[in-house]
């Protein structure tokens, strides 16, 4: 026996011939070797140009001898140097495992064992070429393959075994040959090759009832669909086509003056209602409707088929577009996406055996329906990838599209269709930037149901940026329905745990590559200093996807010992799974670092999400969806909802397919939303709410950090900050140096415009909320509080207002009590030592976001952190986040977090599975 082939059976070895060709012929080879068969000869086809079939190579890198027949005979006999050639290969059998010449009875009958066959179908039920193609046309609810003796009849020869399979509804041509009649029939071969050596091999001749030859389908006329036939026939018609060589009809595309002849794929029987969709003419048919799924059409009898796909001017496309222009994407390709698009050229070359360009089309380069079986089974092993299907090829047969598409599909995402928007374009910041100003909803941005529009104003200068599309609740039904259909059977449902870590991973590095311009539009819509929406609205926000993009792949369950149900065994664990569809309404402050805090949480636990952005400044939250499309995302995942709060946020938290809702804003707005999701489908809640976080001061404390730390707790982010000291207890024997110096280091603060790198104070966010700042401070005043500086808006163009410090604040002044959300410092005295009643007078508040407290005693500083109401205590710092520590509030600052492990449980659901055995 020749090396490398090892005998897994008692057989006899045959010596035999395989006549040939396919990636079938090669399984065949294989497996013959492993059953102790010797292959003393390959007959093939010969090379077309530079391509050699794959079982030719197969035998080659097996040093089994080939033999490439271009022809058996000529004017119906043998060629006398091809029979030789046969004949002295010396086989005791012919296997003909797939075979498109045809052999001489003179080759058929000379090995002593004859000549076996393999056909698929259940002879003598349709014989000829096209047989699995009529299987399905003809309706048949059983099929199989024969393995039969061949004869000088055609298919007709004695049934040596067959094997069957029922025939699902919906299978086509190359899901009942990859599922069945591919490896069944690989198997069934050996088989029948085993019972040839062992004596035992059946002859059983065919009976012609119920015989049926079946015309090869290479006529055009045999490719159309005849529409006086019923739906069933129509739809059984369309799969037995799929995918070589299509049913064919003529449409009238929407634009055009004439039909065309179009291709149908992917068909199924329609079970729900009509949809609604827009109407085609198909030449006589009584229906053509494109929707969301497909084109609809009819049968005689108004039984319903949709069908998925369509191929115009031998280009494949979504029937769902059919009357669209399509338009492939552009991505930015990682160094590894590059390296695996240079493999997969390889793989092109290797099939096709010749230079592969961009430009390259399989099929118009002599690609058949074979080639398409390898071409998609190579590149699965090579990216391992499970999602690609042989429709891949036809849908993206140039290689440019093709690559790509293998690439989307490893991201997770489909990527048909790049993203358009109606740009906005602004230069700032001594760049020159872009961005959109509609809805993003399902992968697309489009305009507002009825068109209304919000402007969006710069804060610095009053002027409008742009006009924005405002959305209406028709708008949230549309998004929450892309979301929930991505959830549910989108690809986003179908990428695997780690697979979606790196999406958000490559969504993360764009945002890293374009912070420059988020920070830029950040600043300009929402008047954040530059240098601090670089550093931290931006640059926090991409680490927060970063990090939550590290969750993915360790969201796990636990096993749980249970009593067992004796004398059976039981176990209990637990799952933890996405919640569906969340909805996340983001405040004004942080624009796109509130965003991500929620949405990077909310996407590593499997969810997709609809967000609707502060109305004041909504245009980060937009640029960040144009990234999500070239990061991959796909279609549904995010979907992006300028707005009202009263229209869109309140459509959103009331939605009944929303089943969590994440937000962030006011006590008194969340308190609405609370009721809303209460009242409406009892959805998951968590609340980040108002703040008036007290910041204690202790004698013993570094004077000089505690000025420096307390300016940035009251000031940070032009005083607009959740977490911001609202209220400094300072105590007494320090109070009046601790005053004097801060006052004097406010007065050094430099405010002007937000691009300028040594402004370090900008503009408040929008008008409403300086008019809100200059009435608190009048309260204030009017109250008897101190005004010791500041206080006043600037004579100049922008939504400027001085840093404000008061002193003499008592515990029942309004300034005491309620958040400013801005620059403005409440200082209270304590009196010295009085631990106990400042810890009173700070949990004297109905909120509970933050805290801090300055002071080198550390049983102090525990003794605060243990007592204080807050869900936040920094002890000897202030405004130190981190994407790993939980961020959230107590009492009316809201509950749930953002941030570190505990926000993927805001977006999780706990499921226990109990199994007896």
């Amino acid at each position: 026996m020749p090396p490398n082939q090892s005998t897994i059976t008692n057989t006899v070895p045959l010596k035999i011939a395989i006549i040939g060709q396919s990636a079938f012929a090669v399984d065949v080879f294989h497996r013959l070797r492993q059953h102790g068969h010797i292959v003393v000869g390959v007959f093939t086809v010969p090379d077309k140009g530079k391509r050699e079939d794959p079982l030719a190579k197969v035998a080659q890198e097996n040093d089994v001898p080939i033999f490439k027949i271009k022809a058996w005979r000529k004017a119906g006999k043998p060629l006398p140097e091809v029979l030789d050639i046969y004949k002295n290969v010396n086989a005791d059998l012919n296997v003909l495992p797939y075979c498109s010449q045809f052999i001489p009875m003179e080759v058929i009958n000379y090995p002593r064992l004859k000549t076996i066959c393999y056909h698929p179908s259940l002879l003598p039920r349709h014989r000829g070429a096209s047989s699995i193609n009529w299987t399905l046309i003809c309706g048949d609810k059983t099929a199989g393959l024969t393995i039969f003796w061949a004869d000088d009849g055609l298919d007709t020869g004695p049934i040596l075994l067959q094997e069957k399979c029922e025939v699902a509804e919906d299978d086509t041509v190359d899901t009942l040959y990859k599922r069945f009649l591919y490896p069944v029939g690989v198997t069934a071969v050996a088989r029948a090759v085993d019972l040839v050596a062992d004596g035992t091999a059946p002859h059983e001749p065919q009976t012609e009832k119920g015989a049926t030859y079946d015309p090869m389908l290479n006529k055009p006329e045999l490719q159309k669909i005849d529409w006086n036939k019923t739906g069933l026939e129509i739809h059984n018609f369309i799969r037995g086509m799929d995918s070589v060589p299509g049913a064919t009809c003529r449409i009238r595309i929407p634009g055009e003056p004439d039909f065309q002849e179009v291709f149908l794929f992917g068909s199924s029987i329609w079970k729900g209602s009509k949809p609604s969709g827009n109407e085609i003419d198909i030449e006589g048919a009584d229906l053509g409707l494109i929707h969301e799924d497909g084109l609809l059409i009819s049968g005689h009898d108004g039984v319903l088929v949709n069908v998925k796909r369509v191929k115009i001017g031998g280009r494949m496309k979504l029937a769902a577009v059919l009357d669209q222009v399509t338009k492939q994407v552009t991505v930015e390709l990682t160094q590894e996406e590059k390296t695996q698009i240079d493999s997969i050229r390889d793989i092109w070359e290797s099939i096709l055996n010749c230079e592969i360009e961009e430009d390259t089309d399989f099929f118009a380069s002599g690609a058949g329906s074979m080639d398409v079986v390898r071409l998609v089974e190579e590149v699965k092993d090579l990216v391992k990838i499970e999602e690609l299907e042989n429709e891949d090829v036809f849908m993206s047969p140039v290689f440019s599209e093709f690559s790509l598409n293998v690439i989307l599909k490893k991201r997770g995402g489909t990527g048909k269709q790049e993203v358009e928007f109606r740009a906005v374009e602004v230069e700032a910041n001594g760049m020159k930037l872009r961005f959109p100003c509609q809805l993003f909803i399902n992968g697309e941005f489009v305009d507002a149901d009825g068109g209304k529009t919000l402007g969006t104003v710069n804060p610095s200068n009053e002027e409008i940026i742009c006009q924005v599309q405002c959305a209406s609740p028709k708008d949230v039904n549309k998004a929450v329905a892309a979301a929930k259909k991505a959830f549910e059977s989108g690809e986003w449902s179908k990428i695997s745990a780690r697979e979606r870590g790196q999406l958000l991973y490559k969504l993360a590095d764009l945002m890293h590559q374009h912070r420059e311009e988020l920070a830029t539009i950040e600043s300009i819509d929402s008047g954040a200093v530059y240098t601090l929406a670089l550093k931290t609205h931006v640059g926090m926000s991409i680490e927060t996807w970063r990090y939550f993009a590290g969750w993915t792949d360790k969201i796990q369950g636990t096993t749980i010992p249970v009593s067992h149900a004796r004398p059976n065994k039981n176990l209990s664990f637990t799952k933890k799974e996405p919640i569906g569809v969340c909805g996340l309404i983001t405040p004004w402050n942080y624009p796109l670092m509130m965003l991500s805090w929620k949405m990077a949480a909310c996407l590593a636990a499997g969810n997709t999400v609809v967000i609707k952005p502060a109305q004041v400044c909504p245009l980060t939250a937009l640029k960040f969806a144009e990234l999500s499309v070239k990061a991959g995302i796909p279609p549904g995942v995010i979907n992006v909802l300028p707005g009202t709060g009263s229209v869109a946020g309140q459509a959103i938290a009331s939605h009944p397919d929303v089943r969590k809702l994440g937000f962030t804003g006011s006590t008194e707005i969340g308190q609405v939303i609370m009721k809303s999701c209460a009242e409406s489908n009892l959805k998951k809640v968590s609340l980040e709410l108002g703040g008036k976080s007290p910041l204690v001061i202790f004698s013993d404390c570094d004077l000089d950090k505690a000025v420096r730390l307390g300016m940035q707790s009251v000031f940070f982010n032009k005083g607009e900050n959740c977490i911001a000291a609202g209220r400094l207890f300072v105590e007494e024997s320090i109070h009046d140096e601790f005053v004097r110096r801060v006052v004097q280091e406010t007065k050094k603060i430099n405010i002007g415009d937000p691009l300028n790198r040594s402004t370090s104070h900008g503009p408040q966010n929008h008008l409403a909320h300086l008019k809100k700042l200059l009435e608190y401070v009048e309260i204030g005043v009017k109250e008897g509080a101190k005004l010791e500086y500041g206080g006043k808006r600037l004579s100049r163009p922008g939504y400027f207002l001085q840093p404000t410090i008061f002193t003499g604040v008592e515990d029942h002044m309004f300034i005491a009590k309620e958040e400013s959300f801005g620059p403005v410092m409440v200082i209270s005295t304590f009196s010295n030592g009085d631990i106990d009643g400042v810890l009173r007078r700070a949990n004297a508040t109905e909120y509970g976001l933050a805290s801090g407290v300055f002071t080198k005693d550390l049983s102090k500083a525990l003794r605060f952190a243990e007592k204080v109401e807050a869900g936040t205590v920094f002890v000897n710092t202030y405004n130190k986040t981190d994407v790993a520590a939980p961020f959230g509030g107590f009492k009316q600052s809201g509950f749930g977090k953002d941030l570190g492990q505990e926000a993927l449980s805001e977006y999780l659901k706990t499921k226990c599975v109990t199994i007896e055995y």
